[in-house]
């Protein structure tokens, strides 16, 4: 078997995921920091639909802004963010 052959049974024909292996929760969001899905989306991507991963999909850009970034160290200790 070449790896061209290999290399085609692992293809598939379906929205590749949006993960970055950046999975950290936000904790008011519940949204990954990573690829902005919420905990039940990861744990279903899997069976879902591709018209359901594309809705997702289509969601994710917009959710980047629910995330407030935290400000740590001095600055934030002091007041001055």
């Amino acid at each position: 078997m070449t790896n061209e052959t290999t290399d085609a049974v692992w293809r598939r024909d379906e929205i590749e995921s949006p993960c970055v292996k950046v999975c950290v929760v936000h904790p008011a969001a519940r949204l990954c920091t990573g690829c902005l899905r919420s905990i039940d989306e990861i744990g279903r991507w899997s069976r879902m639909t591709p018209e359901e991963r594309r809705a997702i999909m289509a969601e994710l850009p917009g959710r980047a802004g629910q995330l407030k970034v935290r400000r740590g160290g001095r600055a934030a200790r002091l007041g001055q963010v």
